[in-house]
């Protein structure tokens, strides 16, 4: 007797090339990991599945999502510097500093990422003393 497995994941677009992050087993997982990457959609993947447990047929639905938070203000970026070894990086999102904290920090166990906020006209500012300023 064939069933549906269903999963979900959180995605930036409904085009083609889009970012998904995921799986989740539920929407409302999906539904807050889209919220802290900023993304817009979350994409609903039905696997059918037949007798043999092979997939028969996937449905892919996507949902958008509602009152998302606007987008950051114009002319600020995020900024990332290794307080060991000095690399750094600049980042449109918040989220893809924290990203490039974590690999960094992963990378190099011992060495600590300090993590920035630059307006223009209020100055570079530094955010926290760690991770999760994204959410």
């Amino acid at each position: 007797m064939a069933h549906k497995d269903t999963f979900w994941m959180a995605c930036d677009s409904t085009e083609q090339l889009r970012a998904e992050y995921g799986p989740f087993h539920t929407r409302e997982e999906a539904e807050a990991e889209a919220r802290k990457l900023g993304f817009g959609y979350l994409l609903r993947y039905e696997h059918i599945l037949g007798d043999d447990d092979e997939i028969e047929e996937v449905r892919c639905v996507f949902i958008e999502l509602q009152d998302m938070p606007a987008a950051p203000k114009p002319g600020v970026t995020f900024h990332t510097r290794c307080a060991s070894c000095g690399e750094a990086a600049a980042h449109e999102m918040a989220w893809q500093a924290e990203v490039w904290a974590d690999i960094h920090e992963f990378e190099h166990s011992r060495h600590k990422v300090r993590l920035f906020e630059h307006a223009r006209g209020e100055g570079l500012r530094e955010i926290g003393d760690g991770h999760g300023f994204a959410a």
